[in-house]
């Protein structure tokens, strides 16, 4: 099975220099896991993600699932800081538990201009998803693309 283009702590160092809005101290956010075309990235449990009900947030889900498939797509081909989300899809499945989130991204299809992938998101302990989401991301001609 082919490697990855970057490594989890290489994914952590470029992330917090480049993106740092998103990937900081205090964010809560880390990079578990990376494998060919696919992570898995954790949100820790943050009483400032709760909305009213008691619930973790849908934006937050979403914001979890845009930069799991990022670091997806980032592991499979590297150092592509322009590549962006086109598209994003978001089922809510259940009410997440006040309790980290799970995220694992797998890329579905990789190719030289898109991206396609999906994510499961977790709660920490529990065997059910909480939200299933499909995106596509567009990247930017590299090396002579057209």
């Amino acid at each position: 099975m082919p490697g990855v283009a970057m490594t989890a702590e290489e994914l952590a160092d470029y992330l917090a220099a480049e993106f740092p809005q998103a990937f900081f101290p205090g964010s809560g956010l880390t990079i578990e896991a990376v494998w060919h075309q696919g992570c898995r990235v954790r949100q820790e449990y943050q009483t400032r993600l709760i909305r009213p009900g008691g619930t973790i947030s849908g934006p937050t889900m979403m914001a979890l699932a845009d930069f799991s498939l990022y670091v997806a797509l980032l592991g499979a081909i590297g150092r592509v800081p322009l590549a962006v989300t086109t598209n994003l899809n978001i089922n809510f499945l259940r009410k997440p538990a006040q309790a980290a989130l799970i995220a694992e991204a797998r890329l579905m299809k990789l190719g030289k201009r898109l991206a396609v992938g999906e994510v499961a998101i977790h709660s920490e302990g529990e065997a059910e998803p909480v939200a299933h989401v499909t995106s596509t991301y567009s990247i930017p001609p590299r090396n002579g693309d057209i």
